[in-house]
């Protein structure tokens, strides 16, 4: 039986509701079963840190609910077809399904490097067209659509409650940047498109609208998650630049067609990324890729970076405060290596008194940094009383939602530390060409990722 197990069944799991705004208990609609559908990428260039910080905190939040014990469906998608990546394929003259792709496969990628497996299906727009046409139609058989010269428009005046996920009106709703469609012949300044009629040298389908076209932005959504959970569901998720309005606008089009209330019961969304107390931005220069961070840092300690600020909040990507979460993260791993090598045994209630406390802050809205405080208490006091294998086999179970640590780290081979100390030499000597030269090989053939410190040079494998 897993070693927190006990204790699980006790604890009542809170999340912060945005459409409420209030912390409520989590009660899925169909027992312990939970499905949860969370807003994937448009697919038209690399991922960047605002997109790793959104899908890895999910990431944590669906494998603590599984460690808990619900069943979790995790639902994302992936939007294949947008004014975005047709831009791309006019820019570099390709057409856009091998854009599309090309961005798809680099975003699986990054996933799969920050240890984010917990999806279980990715659903792409264009495989949907179906199911959103079907939608489109039916917005405009109940009379909350209409049609003119470019597409068919939602039409706001027709849905009452607009604005009840971010608190705003339907008269703010063009002052927004994300993706309010504009056309002089709406009806209302927020109607949104449903449905684009193609122009030239875009890609289109057929649909009984009149003229061959493709899915607005927000449609996708609402019709991907009706096929796979139907017209009502427990959790949605995505960044908070999301919340108008794009969610905003996918609960006006379900709670229209289906006439029922909530479209979704827990709305929760991530807070925004800096970098160094500004926003991300190509203008500023200061646009990271995942790809580009991972190339100086380890994957695992930007998801340890991540997780030490709570979901919900903003964070402030720096070098210095990345260098704080390796120096934080190598503590921990050394602490629990410690462990792994004892012989002896920790006190259990030392142990079962931290267990009870971390379980208490991630039930609280999955409270990390009040976590993570919990667990560094529990370093000090045991570093007191003596470490044990008991210490090591709890904080394996805790990985299990967290991924951060190297726990099956191995020994150096004969090879591997004749090289390390070939690159100490090298370093002494000012041989900087040859300790890099050194560095790669040890990277790349053995993968083992050199840190030099004050207190001399430490190793680590890589998974």
């Amino acid at each position: 039986m897993p070693i927190l197990q006990d204790l699980i069944i006790i604890m009542a799991l809170k999340f912060y509701n945005t459409l409420t705004r209030k912390k409520e208990l989590l009660k899925p609609r169909k027992g312990n079963k939970v499905d949860m559908f969370i807003c994937g990428p448009t697919v038209y260039n690399y991922s960047h840190l605002g997109h790793a910080k959104t899908y890895l905190q999910f990431d944590i939040i669906v494998k603590y609910l599984r460690y808990r014990k619900y069943k979790v469906f995790y639902l994302q998608n992936i939007t294949d077809i947008d004014d975005k990546i047709i831009k791309k394929a006019l820019d570099e003259n390709i057409n856009t399904e091998k854009i599309a792709r090309k961005y798809e496969t680099e975003y699986y990628k990054d996933m799969k490097v920050l240890g984010i497996n917990s999806v279980n299906k990715y659903a792409r727009a264009t495989d949907h067209i179906k199911e959103i046409i079907n939608q489109v139609q039916g917005l405009m058989n109940k009379g909350f659509a209409y049609k003119i010269d470019d597409g068919i428009y939602f039409d706001l005046s027709k849905f009452k409650d607009y604005g009840k996920l971010s608190g705003r009106t339907t008269l703010e709703a063009e002052d927004s940047v994300s993706r309010i469609d504009d056309n002089k012949d709406k009806r209302n300044k927020g109607d949104f498109c449903l449905w684009k009629f193609s122009k030239e040298n875009e890609p289109s389908w057929k649909n009984p609208f009149g003229k061959t076209g493709r899915p607005g932005w927000h449609i996708e959504d609402t019709a991907i998650t009706e096929k796979y959970f139907g017209q009502q569901y427990d959790i949605h998720g995505g960044a908070r630049d999301l919340i108008f309005p794009h969610h905003e606008a996918e609960i006006a089009q379900m709670e229209s067609l289906s006439g029922k209330k909530p479209f979704v019961k827990y709305w929760l969304h991530t807070g925004f990324l800096n970098i160094e107390s500004n926003k991300m931005s190509k203008s500023l220069g200061n646009f990271l890729t995942i790809r580009e961070v991972l190339e100086k840092h380890d994957a695992k300690t930007l998801r340890f970076f991540y997780i030490l600020t709570h979901y919900r909040s903003p964070i402030d990507f720096s070098e210095e405060n990345l260098r704080n979460a390796e120096n934080s993260l190598r503590r921990i791993n050394d602490f629990v290596l410690i462990a792994k090598k004892s012989k002896e045994k920790a006190d259990k209630k030392i142990i079962e008194k931290a267990k009870k406390k971390f379980i208490e802050a991630m039930d609280d809205d999955i409270d990390t940094p009040k976590a993570f405080a919990v667990l560094f208490d529990f370093m000090k006091e045991i570093n007191k009383k003596g470490t044990g294998k008991n210490v090591y086999e709890f904080f394996s179970e805790i990985d299990k939602i967290f991924g951060i640590l190297n726990l099956d780290e191995t020994e150096l081979t004969k090879e591997e530390e004749k090289l390390i100390k070939a690159r100490e030499n090298a370093r002494k000597k000012k041989d900087y060409g040859l300790s890099d030269k050194i560095r790669q090989e040890l990277n790349k053939k053995h993968g083992i990722i050199l840190e030099d410190t004050s207190e001399g040079i430490r190793w680590k494998r890589q998974k």
